[in-house]
């Protein structure tokens, strides 16, 4: 599990008003929590294969309607020094999760995607994937 302040996406999800965010032990530690259900988000970052990445991609993109249907049984296989990288953070409690998909290109991870956000039924889905 990653430590959410250290996520690239840490800026965007303070900034999104469905997220309190406290802080304590001098600013060292900071919680998030999804407020209409009061649960706290716990961050995870997955890296993918190149053929995994464009199709993560290409999920991402598409309206919650035509989710169920793009995923089906699909499960992409984790790996180490991935060319596409996933930050996430997932509520605890399943109903919210907030995705950003990176790419590694000159020598760092640069965003594909802004950072989407799944509430309810959808959240679940997508974070079957991860």
């Amino acid at each position: 599990m990653a430590n959410i302040k250290h996520l690239q996406m840490w800026d965007s999800i303070c900034a999104d008003a469905r997220i309190s965010v406290s802080k304590s032990l001098f600013g060292l530690r900071a919680t998030a929590v999804y407020k209409p259900t009061n649960s706290v988000l716990d961050a995870l970052v997955v890296e993918f294969s190149p053929d995994d990445g464009k199709r993560m991609k290409h999920i991402l993109e598409l309206p919650v309607e035509g989710l169920g249907k793009a995923i089906g049984d699909y499960r992409p296989r984790p790996i180490d020094n991935g060319n596409y990288m996933a930050e996430m953070c997932a509520s605890r409690d399943g109903s919210f999760l907030a995705v950003r998909l990176y790419q590694f290109v000159s020598m760092s991870y640069e965003p594909v995607t802004g950072v989407i956000c799944f509430e309810g039924s959808a959240a679940l889905m997508v974070r079957q994937l991860f």
